[in-house]
């Protein structure tokens, strides 16, 4: 079995930004920085998020544009700091919103990227998908939905008679309910057969399996802007493997670019891209209801059903890191939050931190 799971864009959270951790190529910080740009982002972020976002050749390019990113101290009021254009963060704790709260009611103008309340409804399992379910895309020929899906929040010997009540058909994949940004919440097994599932462990979410070709498009969104990925997932299952397998199976973490399927010889069926339209009209759909600019979806094509997809998972400011883009691509994306095209396009709408 080629065990390529679910790709997770999610770093450890809970770091404080070391301003060490930039190199020479960083802008220059404090006031000289924002006279001299024409656009500052403040950013607060774990040290690994800005090791694999704020790589050189993404530093070199703004700063040719006139961009300073500047590391927030969290230990002093934001008042303190600045002035920012953008302040652009992936931090969830009521401390931090109540520090974005104050800043906003004094700084207004300032684009926050994004809301800590939207953010903190993809870090539930259940609930990021519950505004899939209701998208309308009925002008499209293509259908987008997600997969079966039922949570279990504990007691483990009661699985077997929740699976068979919710109807549910095996395998089944197995997520952890919560997404806290830690290696144990990108955990996946995929149980094959009913015996075994009181050997999971709650919370935790059911998502029925769907036979794609092994292949996922992972659709990132930034703004307008959206860029599509291919990367090989789980190998479908057949009848054979359905007799031939039993107990669960842990799937280890992979990277996104240890997962590339982009050159891969792939049959043109399974290879094709989802219809731009189809991504576009996504895009606008969850931009709104999810009150969130900078995220990424995980697609599936069904097997035998070009026009069935499944979104089985969504990702808060997935890592620039593990895209294969050239810096023209990154330069592109970046000015989607009104970065690299400053005064040219126009810019994003102003996030308040109420939702959206």
């Amino acid at each position: 079995m080629r065990l390529h799971g679910d790709v997770s864009d999610d770093e450890e959270e809970g770091a404080v930004m070391d301003p060490a951790l930039l190199s020479s190529s960083s802008p220059p910080a404090g006031a000289a920085a924002a006279a001299a740009s024409r656009l500052v982002v403040g950013y607060a972020l774990t040290k690994k998020k800005v090791k694999s976002f704020l790589q050189p050749k993404l530093l070199l390019l703004a700063r040719k544009k006139g961009i300073s990113f500047i590391p927030i101290d969290e230990t002093r009021p934001l008042s303190e700091q600045g002035p920012f254009d953008i302040i652009l963060h992936k931090k969830t704790s009521k401390e931090w919103q109540r520090f974005l709260e104050d800043y906003h009611e004094v700084h207004p103008e300032v684009t926050v990227l994004d809301p800590p309340n939207a953010i903190e409804h993809l870090n539930n399992r259940q609930s990021m998908l519950e505004e899939v379910a209701d998208l309308n895309l009925s002008s499209f020929y293509e259908e987008v939905c997600t997969p079966r899906q039922l949570v279990i929040m504990k007691d483990p010997s009661s699985i077997p008679t929740a699976v068979a009540m919710a109807g549910l058909t095996l395998p089944l994949v197995a997520k952890p309910l919560v997404v806290d940004g830690t290696s144990k919440s990108h955990e996946l097994s995929l149980a094959y057969d009913e015996a075994s599932l009181p050997m999971l462990d709650p919370p935790l979410v059911l998502q029925e399996f769907v036979n794609h070709g092994g292949i996922l498009f992972k659709v990132y969104i930034i703004g307008e802007a959206i860029q599509v990925v291919r990367r090989f997932s789980l190998p479908d299952v057949n009848t054979y493997d359905l007799l031939n397998n039993v107990g669960i199976y842990r799937l280890p973490r992979v990277s996104c670019a240890a997962a590339s399927a982009d050159h891969a010889d792939l049959d043109p069926r399974i290879a094709e891209l989802p219809p731009r339209p189809l991504l576009e009209k996504l895009g606008r759909e969850l931009r709104g209801r999810l009150g969130l600019r900078l995220f990424n979806i995980d697609m599936i094509r069904e097997l035998g059903a070009n026009d069935r997809y499944y979104i089985i998972d969504i990702n808060y400011f997935p890592a620039e890191g593990k895209i294969n883009v050239s810096s023209r691509h990154i330069s592109a994306r970046v000015g989607q939050f009104n970065i690299v095209q400053v005064g040219v396009s126009s810019p994003l709408p102003k996030v308040g931190l109420a939702g959206g």
